[in-house]
Protein backbone atom coordinates (compact mmCIF):
# COMPACT_ATOMS: atom_id res chain seq x y z
CA UNK A 1 0.00 0.00 0.00
CA UNK A 2 1.58 3.50 -1.02
CA UNK A 3 0.68 6.64 1.03
CA UNK A 4 0.38 9.32 -0.66
CA UNK A 5 1.51 11.69 1.99
CA UNK A 6 3.03 11.66 6.01
CA UNK A 7 -0.73 12.85 7.28
CA UNK A 8 -2.50 9.90 5.12
CA UNK A 9 -0.02 7.54 7.27
CA UNK A 10 -0.84 8.87 10.61
CA UNK A 11 -4.32 9.06 9.47
CA UNK A 12 -4.02 5.11 9.09
CA UNK A 13 -2.12 4.72 12.58
CA UNK A 14 -5.07 6.73 14.33
CA UNK A 15 -7.51 4.20 12.64
CA UNK A 16 -5.81 1.52 13.99
CA UNK A 17 -5.85 2.50 16.99
CA UNK A 18 -1.92 2.97 17.15
CA UNK A 19 -1.85 6.99 17.41
CA UNK A 20 -2.52 8.79 20.46
CA UNK A 21 -3.45 13.19 20.05
CA UNK A 22 -1.79 15.31 22.24
CA UNK A 23 -4.48 18.72 22.26
CA UNK A 24 -2.90 21.01 24.47
CA UNK A 25 0.53 22.92 23.52
CA UNK A 26 3.47 20.65 24.34
CA UNK A 27 7.42 22.33 23.52
CA UNK A 28 9.47 21.07 21.28
CA UNK A 29 12.28 22.05 23.50
CA UNK A 30 12.73 19.06 25.76
CA UNK A 31 9.22 18.08 26.56
CA UNK A 32 8.22 16.57 23.80
CA UNK A 33 11.13 14.40 23.74
CA UNK A 34 10.55 13.50 27.93
CA UNK A 35 6.97 11.83 26.46
CA UNK A 36 7.75 10.40 23.42
CA UNK A 37 10.77 8.57 25.78
CA UNK A 38 8.01 7.54 28.32
CA UNK A 39 6.08 6.39 25.42
CA UNK A 40 8.78 4.34 23.30
CA UNK A 41 9.58 2.53 26.88
CA UNK A 42 6.38 1.48 27.39
CA UNK A 43 4.81 -2.00 26.69
CA UNK A 44 6.10 -3.46 22.63
CA UNK A 45 6.66 0.60 21.80
CA UNK A 46 3.61 1.96 23.01
CA UNK A 47 1.55 4.36 20.67
CA UNK A 48 2.51 6.70 17.85
CA UNK A 49 1.90 10.04 19.43
CA UNK A 50 0.90 13.46 17.28
CA UNK A 51 1.37 16.25 19.16
CA UNK A 52 -1.44 18.96 17.19
CA UNK A 53 -0.32 22.25 18.99
CA UNK A 54 3.89 22.09 19.41
CA UNK A 55 5.29 25.41 20.28
CA UNK A 56 9.01 26.58 18.97
CA UNK A 57 10.03 29.61 21.64
CA UNK A 58 6.49 29.66 23.04
CA UNK A 59 4.86 30.16 19.80
CA UNK A 60 2.68 27.17 18.77
CA UNK A 61 3.98 26.28 14.91
CA UNK A 62 1.68 26.00 12.12
CA UNK A 63 2.37 22.12 11.56
CA UNK A 64 1.75 19.53 13.90
CA UNK A 65 4.41 16.74 14.69
CA UNK A 66 4.45 13.45 14.66
CA UNK A 67 7.02 10.89 16.68
CA UNK A 68 7.12 7.13 17.30
CA UNK A 69 5.26 6.48 13.82
CA UNK A 70 7.34 2.86 13.60
CA UNK A 71 8.14 2.02 16.94
CA UNK A 72 6.46 -0.97 17.05
CA UNK A 73 6.63 -4.34 14.73
CA UNK A 74 2.63 -3.21 13.73
CA UNK A 75 3.38 0.14 13.00
CA UNK A 76 6.91 -1.15 10.89
CA UNK A 77 4.67 -3.31 8.96
CA UNK A 78 1.85 -0.58 8.50
CA UNK A 79 4.46 1.75 6.82
CA UNK A 80 5.16 -0.90 4.69
CA UNK A 81 1.75 -1.88 4.30
CA UNK A 82 2.08 -5.16 4.82
CA UNK A 83 0.77 -7.40 7.55
CA UNK A 84 3.94 -7.99 9.20
CA UNK A 85 7.51 -7.76 8.74
CA UNK A 86 8.36 -11.00 8.43
CA UNK A 87 5.92 -11.15 5.16
CA UNK A 88 7.65 -8.48 3.36
CA UNK A 89 11.15 -10.53 3.87
CA UNK A 90 9.38 -13.65 2.58
CA UNK A 91 8.32 -12.10 -0.03
CA UNK A 92 11.55 -10.58 -1.18
CA UNK A 93 13.36 -13.86 -0.29
CA UNK A 94 10.70 -16.07 -2.52
CA UNK A 95 12.17 -13.27 -5.19
CA UNK A 96 15.89 -13.29 -4.07
CA UNK A 97 15.81 -17.37 -4.67
CA UNK A 98 13.84 -17.16 -8.38
CA UNK A 99 17.50 -17.26 -10.08
CA UNK A 100 20.22 -18.07 -7.50
CA UNK A 101 23.25 -16.35 -7.90
CA UNK A 102 27.06 -17.32 -7.93
CA UNK A 103 29.02 -14.83 -6.14
CA UNK A 104 27.74 -11.61 -3.79
CA UNK A 105 28.20 -9.40 -6.65
CA UNK A 106 25.08 -11.68 -8.42
CA UNK A 107 23.78 -11.12 -5.42
CA UNK A 108 23.77 -7.83 -5.40
CA UNK A 109 22.49 -7.19 -8.66
CA UNK A 110 19.64 -10.11 -8.31
CA UNK A 111 18.74 -7.52 -5.63
CA UNK A 112 18.06 -4.57 -7.52
CA UNK A 113 16.15 -6.63 -10.11
CA UNK A 114 14.16 -7.77 -7.60
CA UNK A 115 13.17 -4.04 -6.54
CA UNK A 116 12.71 -3.36 -9.86
CA UNK A 117 10.50 -6.82 -11.18
CA UNK A 118 7.09 -5.41 -10.17
CA UNK A 119 7.09 -1.90 -10.27
CA UNK A 120 8.99 0.86 -12.85
CA UNK A 121 12.40 2.77 -11.49
CA UNK A 122 11.54 6.34 -10.29
CA UNK A 123 9.91 8.49 -12.29
CA UNK A 124 10.17 12.17 -12.85
CA UNK A 125 6.87 14.56 -12.95
CA UNK A 126 6.21 17.89 -13.53
CA UNK A 127 4.72 19.03 -10.56
CA UNK A 128 3.62 17.95 -7.02
CA UNK A 129 2.28 18.71 -3.45
CA UNK A 130 5.50 19.21 -1.70
CA UNK A 131 5.68 22.05 -4.14
CA UNK A 132 2.26 23.51 -3.33
CA UNK A 133 3.90 25.99 -0.71
CA UNK A 134 7.43 27.25 -2.08
CA UNK A 135 9.86 30.07 0.29
CA UNK A 136 13.18 30.97 -1.69
CA UNK A 137 15.73 32.60 0.69
CA UNK A 138 17.55 35.86 -0.39
CA UNK A 139 20.17 35.23 -2.93
CA UNK A 140 18.02 32.94 -4.58
CA UNK A 141 16.04 36.08 -5.67
CA UNK A 142 14.05 36.33 -1.99
CA UNK A 143 10.34 35.50 -3.61
CA UNK A 144 8.34 32.67 -4.11
CA UNK A 145 6.60 31.53 -7.99
CA UNK A 146 4.38 29.68 -9.00
CA UNK A 147 5.17 26.83 -11.33
CA UNK A 148 4.01 28.53 -14.11
CA UNK A 149 6.50 30.70 -13.91
CA UNK A 150 4.83 34.18 -12.66
CA UNK A 151 6.51 35.09 -9.46
CA UNK A 152 4.27 36.72 -6.60
CA UNK A 153 5.10 39.05 -3.42
CA UNK A 154 4.84 37.72 -0.71
CA UNK A 155 1.76 40.46 0.07
CA UNK A 156 -0.31 38.32 -2.63
CA UNK A 157 -2.71 35.64 -0.99
CA UNK A 158 -3.37 32.08 -1.95
CA UNK A 159 -6.73 33.23 -2.93
CA UNK A 160 -5.65 36.17 -4.93
CA UNK A 161 -3.02 33.87 -6.56
CA UNK A 162 -6.09 31.47 -7.15
CA UNK A 163 -8.18 33.96 -9.07
CA UNK A 164 -5.24 35.11 -11.52
CA UNK A 165 -5.17 31.20 -12.73
CA UNK A 166 -9.05 31.20 -13.24
CA UNK A 167 -11.82 30.36 -11.51
CA UNK A 168 -11.95 27.03 -10.25
CA UNK A 169 -8.58 26.24 -11.08
CA UNK A 170 -5.63 24.48 -8.52
CA UNK A 171 -2.51 26.11 -8.15
CA UNK A 172 0.19 24.15 -8.20
CA UNK A 173 1.55 26.58 -5.39
CA UNK A 174 0.68 29.05 -2.78
CA UNK A 175 1.96 31.50 -0.79
CA UNK A 176 1.77 31.69 2.99
CA UNK A 177 -0.99 34.83 4.01
CA UNK A 178 0.66 37.26 5.70
CA UNK A 179 -1.07 35.84 9.33
CA UNK A 180 1.23 32.99 8.46
CA UNK A 181 4.89 33.25 7.83
CA UNK A 182 6.52 32.00 5.53
CA UNK A 183 8.67 28.47 7.19
CA UNK A 184 12.14 28.72 8.00
CA UNK A 185 14.29 26.60 9.92
CA UNK A 186 13.85 28.65 12.64
CA UNK A 187 9.57 28.05 13.09
CA UNK A 188 9.28 24.46 12.09
CA UNK A 189 9.01 22.77 14.96
CA UNK A 190 12.24 21.08 15.52
CA UNK A 191 13.46 19.53 18.06
CA UNK A 192 15.99 20.26 20.93
CA UNK A 193 15.91 16.34 22.06
CA UNK A 194 17.98 16.78 25.40
CA UNK A 195 19.23 19.17 27.61
CA UNK A 196 22.94 19.10 26.58
CA UNK A 197 22.53 19.33 22.38
CA UNK A 198 24.04 21.84 20.70
CA UNK A 199 20.69 23.36 19.68
CA UNK A 200 18.11 21.70 17.75
CA UNK A 201 18.14 18.91 15.07
CA UNK A 202 16.06 17.08 12.80
CA UNK A 203 16.37 14.22 13.02
CA UNK A 204 14.38 12.30 10.24
CA UNK A 205 16.16 14.44 7.37
CA UNK A 206 16.08 12.11 4.02
CA UNK A 207 19.46 13.17 2.95
CA UNK A 208 19.81 13.16 -1.22
CA UNK A 209 22.96 13.77 -2.59
CA UNK A 210 24.76 12.62 -6.12
CA UNK A 211 28.04 10.58 -7.34
CA UNK A 212 29.51 13.92 -9.47
CA UNK A 213 31.22 10.92 -11.73
CA UNK A 214 28.49 8.48 -11.92
CA UNK A 215 25.45 10.22 -11.37
CA UNK A 216 24.17 7.91 -8.63
CA UNK A 217 22.04 9.07 -6.48
CA UNK A 218 21.80 8.22 -2.41
CA UNK A 219 19.25 8.71 0.33
CA UNK A 220 21.05 9.01 3.35
CA UNK A 221 19.93 9.79 7.15
CA UNK A 222 22.16 12.14 8.73
CA UNK A 223 20.98 14.38 11.58
CA UNK A 224 20.72 18.32 11.18
CA UNK A 225 21.66 20.60 13.56
CA UNK A 226 20.34 23.81 13.01
CA UNK A 227 22.46 26.82 13.35
CA UNK A 228 20.35 29.75 12.29
CA UNK A 229 17.56 30.26 9.49
CA UNK A 230 19.68 29.52 6.66
CA UNK A 231 22.59 27.15 7.87
CA UNK A 232 22.46 24.01 9.28
CA UNK A 233 25.73 21.66 10.27
CA UNK A 234 25.59 18.61 7.43
CA UNK A 235 26.62 15.37 10.15
CA UNK A 236 27.49 12.86 7.36
CA UNK A 237 29.99 10.17 9.22
CA UNK A 238 33.03 9.67 7.55
CA UNK A 239 32.34 6.42 6.06
CA UNK A 240 28.68 6.97 4.62
CA UNK A 241 27.67 7.33 1.17
CA UNK A 242 27.01 11.36 1.40
CA UNK A 243 30.47 12.02 2.85
CA UNK A 244 32.21 10.31 -0.01
CA UNK A 245 30.04 11.92 -2.60
CA UNK A 246 31.37 15.23 -0.40
CA UNK A 247 35.03 14.12 -0.82
CA UNK A 248 34.65 14.41 -4.61
CA UNK A 249 33.30 17.92 -4.54
CA UNK A 250 35.52 18.63 -1.74
CA UNK A 251 38.66 17.84 -4.40
CA UNK A 252 37.53 19.74 -7.00
CA UNK A 253 36.40 22.81 -5.32
CA UNK A 254 32.48 22.65 -6.62
CA UNK A 255 29.71 23.97 -4.79
CA UNK A 256 27.66 20.69 -4.29
CA UNK A 257 23.95 20.44 -4.59
CA UNK A 258 22.34 18.62 -1.70
CA UNK A 259 18.65 18.59 -0.55
CA UNK A 260 16.31 17.41 2.42
CA UNK A 261 13.36 16.04 2.26
CA UNK A 262 10.84 14.91 5.16
CA UNK A 263 7.81 13.07 5.11
CA UNK A 264 5.85 11.39 1.98
CA UNK A 265 5.14 8.16 2.38
CA UNK A 266 6.68 6.27 5.58
CA UNK A 267 8.89 3.65 3.54
CA UNK A 268 10.87 6.82 1.99
CA UNK A 269 12.13 7.04 5.69
CA UNK A 270 13.07 3.27 5.75
CA UNK A 271 14.47 2.99 2.98
CA UNK A 272 17.07 6.27 3.47
CA UNK A 273 18.22 3.82 6.87
CA UNK A 274 18.34 0.79 4.91
CA UNK A 275 21.87 -0.62 4.43
CA UNK A 276 21.63 -0.89 0.49
CA UNK A 277 24.71 -1.31 -1.17
CA UNK A 278 26.94 1.62 -2.67
CA UNK A 279 25.18 2.70 -5.62
CA UNK A 280 21.74 1.04 -5.53
CA UNK A 281 18.91 3.48 -5.49
CA UNK A 282 17.04 3.50 -2.36
CA UNK A 283 13.79 4.69 -4.44
CA UNK A 284 14.15 1.58 -5.68
CA UNK A 285 13.64 -0.25 -2.45
CA UNK A 286 10.53 2.60 -1.79
CA UNK A 287 9.15 1.68 -4.91
CA UNK A 288 9.33 -1.94 -4.06
CA UNK A 289 8.01 -1.98 -0.95
CA UNK A 290 5.33 0.62 -1.78
CA UNK A 291 4.70 -1.33 -4.91
CA UNK A 292 4.04 1.73 -6.66
CA UNK A 293 6.70 3.80 -8.18
CA UNK A 294 8.25 6.78 -6.50
CA UNK A 295 7.41 10.06 -8.14
CA UNK A 296 10.61 12.09 -8.33
CA UNK A 297 10.17 15.94 -8.88
CA UNK A 298 13.11 18.65 -9.96
CA UNK A 299 14.41 20.75 -6.85
CA UNK A 300 13.56 24.82 -7.29
CA UNK A 301 17.34 25.66 -6.41
CA UNK A 302 18.93 22.83 -7.89
CA UNK A 303 19.22 19.99 -10.23
CA UNK A 304 17.99 17.38 -7.63
CA UNK A 305 14.67 15.30 -7.86
CA UNK A 306 12.68 14.71 -3.72
CA UNK A 307 9.90 12.61 -3.93
CA UNK A 308 6.83 14.97 -5.62
CA UNK A 309 4.34 13.37 -2.29
CA UNK A 310 7.02 14.91 0.04
CA UNK A 311 5.56 17.16 2.99
CA UNK A 312 8.81 19.38 3.12
CA UNK A 313 11.56 19.63 1.36
CA UNK A 314 14.90 21.85 2.28
CA UNK A 315 17.13 22.51 -0.87
CA UNK A 316 20.27 24.38 -0.44
CA UNK A 317 24.24 23.32 -0.73
CA UNK A 318 27.47 22.85 0.50
CA UNK A 319 30.64 25.07 -0.40
CA UNK A 320 33.83 22.79 -0.45
CA UNK A 321 35.49 26.72 0.38
CA UNK A 322 34.01 27.22 3.53
CA UNK A 323 35.83 26.19 6.51
CA UNK A 324 33.57 23.01 8.60
CA UNK A 325 31.96 24.31 11.67
CA UNK A 326 31.52 22.31 14.70
CA UNK A 327 28.31 20.44 15.47
CA UNK A 328 27.06 18.83 18.04
CA UNK A 329 26.89 17.98 20.81
CA UNK A 330 24.44 15.54 20.55
CA UNK A 331 22.21 12.90 22.64
CA UNK A 332 22.72 9.97 20.51
CA UNK A 333 21.33 6.31 19.47
CA UNK A 334 24.59 5.12 21.96
CA UNK A 335 22.66 6.62 24.88
CA UNK A 336 25.30 8.79 25.54
CA UNK A 337 26.08 12.79 24.15
CA UNK A 338 28.60 12.92 20.77
CA UNK A 339 30.46 15.19 20.97
CA UNK A 340 31.24 18.40 19.02
CA UNK A 341 33.13 17.59 16.04
CA UNK A 342 34.13 19.67 12.67
CA UNK A 343 31.32 19.06 9.40
CA UNK A 344 30.79 20.85 6.77
CA UNK A 345 27.92 23.82 6.37
CA UNK A 346 25.04 23.10 5.04
CA UNK A 347 23.57 26.46 3.16
CA UNK A 348 19.82 26.52 2.80
CA UNK A 349 18.42 27.87 -0.62
CA UNK A 350 14.90 27.21 -0.66
CA UNK A 351 11.91 25.36 1.41
CA UNK A 352 8.94 24.22 0.10
CA UNK A 353 5.79 21.89 1.89
CA UNK A 354 2.40 20.75 0.97
CA UNK A 355 -0.85 21.79 2.52
CA UNK A 356 -1.48 20.16 5.89
CA UNK A 357 1.85 18.66 5.95
CA UNK A 358 2.98 16.96 9.16
CA UNK A 359 6.46 16.97 10.40
CA UNK A 360 7.82 13.68 11.11
CA UNK A 361 10.29 13.59 14.22
CA UNK A 362 11.96 10.83 16.39
CA UNK A 363 14.31 10.73 18.96
CA UNK A 364 17.30 8.82 20.25
CA UNK A 365 18.76 7.53 23.50
CA UNK A 366 19.13 4.89 26.07
CA UNK A 367 17.04 1.97 24.24
CA UNK A 368 14.83 0.75 23.63
CA UNK A 369 13.77 3.12 21.20
CA UNK A 370 12.00 3.38 17.67
CA UNK A 371 15.46 2.95 15.59
CA UNK A 372 15.01 -0.70 17.18
CA UNK A 373 12.33 -1.24 15.15
CA UNK A 374 13.68 -0.08 12.18
CA UNK A 375 16.78 -1.44 12.60
CA UNK A 376 15.24 -4.41 13.19
CA UNK A 377 12.96 -4.11 10.19
CA UNK A 378 16.17 -4.53 7.53
CA UNK A 379 18.19 -6.92 9.20
CA UNK A 380 14.62 -8.88 8.64
CA UNK A 381 14.63 -7.61 4.67
CA UNK A 382 17.64 -8.01 4.45
CA UNK A 383 18.27 -11.41 5.94
CA UNK A 384 18.20 -13.11 2.48
CA UNK A 385 21.10 -11.45 1.00
CA UNK A 386 23.31 -12.47 4.00
CA UNK A 387 21.70 -16.21 3.28
CA UNK A 388 22.76 -16.44 -0.19
CA UNK A 389 26.59 -15.65 0.93
CA UNK A 390 26.12 -17.48 4.11
CA UNK A 391 23.37 -19.77 3.89
CA UNK A 392 23.97 -21.71 6.67
CA UNK A 393 22.88 -18.48 8.49
CA UNK A 394 19.56 -18.92 10.24
CA UNK A 395 18.70 -15.83 11.65
CA UNK A 396 20.43 -12.87 13.38
CA UNK A 397 19.42 -10.28 15.25
CA UNK A 398 20.41 -7.01 17.10
CA UNK A 399 19.32 -6.63 20.57
CA UNK A 400 17.86 -3.82 22.03
CA UNK A 401 20.94 -3.18 24.28
CA UNK A 402 23.58 -2.89 21.58
CA UNK A 403 21.92 0.01 19.98
CA UNK A 404 21.83 -0.91 16.57
CA UNK A 405 24.99 -2.34 15.43
CA UNK A 406 26.67 -3.03 18.80
CA UNK A 407 26.35 -6.71 19.51
CA UNK A 408 24.97 -9.25 16.62
CA UNK A 409 23.46 -12.50 17.53
CA UNK A 410 23.37 -15.24 14.74
CA UNK A 411 22.49 -18.49 14.70
CA UNK A 412 24.24 -21.08 12.16
CA UNK A 413 23.68 -24.71 10.84
CA UNK A 414 27.04 -25.63 12.02
CA UNK A 415 28.65 -28.60 9.53
CA UNK A 416 32.11 -27.86 10.22
CA UNK A 417 34.83 -27.07 12.02
CA UNK A 418 35.62 -23.14 12.80
CA UNK A 419 32.22 -22.36 11.00
CA UNK A 420 31.34 -19.94 13.44
CA UNK A 421 34.74 -18.23 12.38
CA UNK A 422 34.06 -17.55 8.57
CA UNK A 423 30.69 -16.04 9.88
CA UNK A 424 32.23 -13.61 11.90
CA UNK A 425 34.60 -12.26 9.36
CA UNK A 426 32.00 -12.61 6.99
CA UNK A 427 29.65 -10.60 8.54
CA UNK A 428 32.09 -7.68 9.29
CA UNK A 429 33.47 -7.19 6.24
CA UNK A 430 29.54 -6.75 4.69
CA UNK A 431 28.58 -2.74 4.59
CA UNK A 432 27.92 -1.54 8.31
CA UNK A 433 28.23 -4.71 9.85
CA UNK A 434 32.16 -3.52 9.69
CA UNK A 435 30.61 -1.01 12.91
CA UNK A 436 29.48 -4.34 15.24
CA UNK A 437 31.82 -4.60 17.80
CA UNK A 438 30.70 -8.23 19.60
CA UNK A 439 29.65 -11.68 17.48
CA UNK A 440 28.23 -14.15 19.34
CA UNK A 441 27.30 -17.11 16.85
CA UNK A 442 25.23 -19.74 18.32
CA UNK A 443 23.53 -23.18 17.11
CA UNK A 444 20.50 -23.56 14.22
CA UNK A 445 18.39 -24.58 17.89
CA UNK A 446 18.31 -21.53 19.39
CA UNK A 447 16.23 -18.11 19.17
CA UNK A 448 18.57 -15.34 18.41
CA UNK A 449 15.59 -12.98 19.12
CA UNK A 450 15.54 -13.94 23.05
CA UNK A 451 18.75 -12.68 24.62
CA UNK A 452 18.06 -14.71 27.59
CA UNK A 453 18.28 -17.88 25.50
CA UNK A 454 21.64 -16.51 23.67
CA UNK A 455 23.08 -15.56 27.08
CA UNK A 456 22.83 -19.03 28.62
CA UNK A 457 24.20 -20.51 25.53
CA UNK A 458 27.03 -18.24 25.52
CA UNK A 459 27.82 -18.81 29.74
CA UNK A 460 27.46 -22.84 28.92
CA UNK A 461 28.83 -23.32 25.76
CA UNK A 462 32.40 -21.54 25.90
CA UNK A 463 35.70 -21.16 27.35
CA UNK A 464 36.56 -17.39 27.20
CA UNK A 465 40.12 -18.50 25.40
CA UNK A 466 39.28 -21.49 22.95
CA UNK A 467 36.20 -19.84 21.80
CA UNK A 468 36.63 -15.95 21.49
CA UNK A 469 38.53 -13.99 18.76
CA UNK A 470 39.93 -10.23 18.47
CA UNK A 471 40.21 -8.25 15.68
CA UNK A 472 40.44 -4.82 14.77
CA UNK A 473 38.61 -2.64 12.16
CA UNK A 474 36.47 0.46 11.08
CA UNK A 475 34.33 1.75 14.24
CA UNK A 476 31.07 3.87 14.20
CA UNK A 477 32.30 7.39 14.64
CA UNK A 478 29.44 8.04 17.46
CA UNK A 479 31.20 5.28 19.44
CA UNK A 480 32.97 7.47 22.26
CA UNK A 481 34.72 4.46 23.62
CA UNK A 482 37.28 3.73 21.44
CA UNK A 483 40.86 5.12 21.54
CA UNK A 484 40.98 6.79 18.37
CA UNK A 485 37.90 8.11 16.13
CA UNK A 486 36.26 5.35 13.81
CA UNK A 487 39.26 2.81 14.63
CA UNK A 488 38.11 -0.17 17.30
CA UNK A 489 38.63 -3.44 17.88
CA UNK A 490 36.28 -6.04 17.57
CA UNK A 491 35.12 -9.56 19.55
CA UNK A 492 33.61 -12.30 18.55
CA UNK A 493 32.71 -15.84 20.19
CA UNK A 494 31.64 -18.95 19.11
CA UNK A 495 28.98 -20.46 21.47
CA UNK A 496 27.95 -23.46 19.31
CA UNK A 497 28.77 -26.83 20.12
CA UNK A 498 32.17 -27.47 19.51
CA UNK A 499 33.09 -29.95 16.62
CA UNK A 500 36.09 -32.44 17.05
CA UNK A 501 39.14 -30.41 15.58
CA UNK A 502 38.00 -27.30 17.97
CA UNK A 503 39.88 -27.83 20.20
CA UNK A 504 37.73 -29.48 22.93
CA UNK A 505 38.62 -33.24 23.59
CA UNK A 506 36.12 -34.09 25.75
CA UNK A 507 32.31 -35.44 25.10
CA UNK A 508 30.16 -32.89 24.17
CA UNK A 509 26.68 -33.33 27.09
CA UNK A 510 23.06 -33.04 25.51
CA UNK A 511 21.21 -30.65 26.59
CA UNK A 512 18.26 -30.94 29.40
CA UNK A 513 15.18 -31.77 27.79
CA UNK A 514 11.65 -33.48 28.60
CA UNK A 515 11.16 -36.63 26.27
CA UNK A 516 7.91 -35.97 23.94
CA UNK A 517 5.71 -38.43 24.82
CA UNK A 518 5.49 -36.99 28.44
CA UNK A 519 4.92 -33.55 27.17
CA UNK A 520 2.10 -34.29 25.03
CA UNK A 521 0.73 -36.36 27.72
CA UNK A 522 0.89 -33.48 30.07
CA UNK A 523 -0.80 -31.18 27.35
CA UNK A 524 -4.14 -33.45 27.50
CA UNK A 525 -4.12 -34.09 31.35
CA UNK A 526 -4.07 -30.27 31.92
CA UNK A 527 -4.22 -27.51 28.81
CA UNK A 528 -7.43 -28.79 27.84
CA UNK A 529 -8.79 -28.56 31.49
CA UNK A 530 -7.31 -24.91 31.85
CA UNK A 531 -5.30 -25.61 34.60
Amino acid sequence: MAFDSFRDFVNALDQAGELKRIVQPVATELEITELADREMKSLNGGKALLFEKPTVNGAVSAFPLAINTMGSWKRMAMSMGANSVDEVAAELGSLMKAKPPTSFREAIKLLGQAFALRHAKPKLVKDGPCKEAIHRFKGENGRSKLEDGRHLTPALSPTLADSQRGEGAKPSSILHPPSSPPPTLLNLPIQQCWPLDGGRFITLPCVITKDPDTGERNVGMYRIQIYDDKTTGMHWQLQKVGARHGRRYYETGTRMPVSIFLGGDPVFTFAATAPLPDGLDEFLLAGYLRKKSVELVKCETNDLEVPANADFVIEGYVDPKEPLREEGPFGDHTGYYTLPEPYPVFHVTAITHRKGAVYPATIVGLPPMEDFYIGSASVKLFLPVFKMNFPEIVDIALPAEGVFHNLVFVSIKKTYPMQAYKIMHGLWGMGQMMFTKYIVVVDDDVDVHNTREVLFRLCANTDPQRDSIFTKGPADVLDHATTEMAIGSKLGIDATKKLPGEGHKRGWPPLIRMDEATRKKIDVLFNSSGK
